[in-house]
């Protein structure tokens, strides 16, 4: 995994493009916020697309958010799991692309 110390560079984003760094922050702040999905899902499905994009960072920061907002780590199991069932699907559906008629 990545060192977790790389995001303390963030700063370096924040200074060179304060303007586009703060309507990100707003606009994920907003995303995740309680609403007709539970903040505990919204993390676990933050985790199951950080699992599928492989982003070390995602995993880390969404697991501590999931584990703050109530999920337990069979419910995290389980995103794994499904995370895991839809990389395997795509491969299986891609790969149709590539068999000969």
């Amino acid at each position: 995994m990545q060192s977790m110390d790389n995001l303390k560079k963030l700063g370096a984003l924040e200074k060179a493009g304060q303007d586009s760094w703060k309507k990100f922050q707003e606009f994920n702040s907003a995303v995740m916020q309680e609403g007709a999905i539970s903040v505990k899902h919204k993390e676990l499905i933050a985790l199951a697309v950080g699992l599928t994009t492989q982003c070390g960072y995602c995993l880390e920061l969404h697991r501590q958010a999931a584990e703050k907002a109530g999920a337990t780590q069979e419910e995290i199991a389980e995103t794994i799991m499904i995370a895991g069932a839809l990389r395997a699907g795509a491969a299986l559906t891609h790969g149709t692309q590539i068999l000969s008629d």
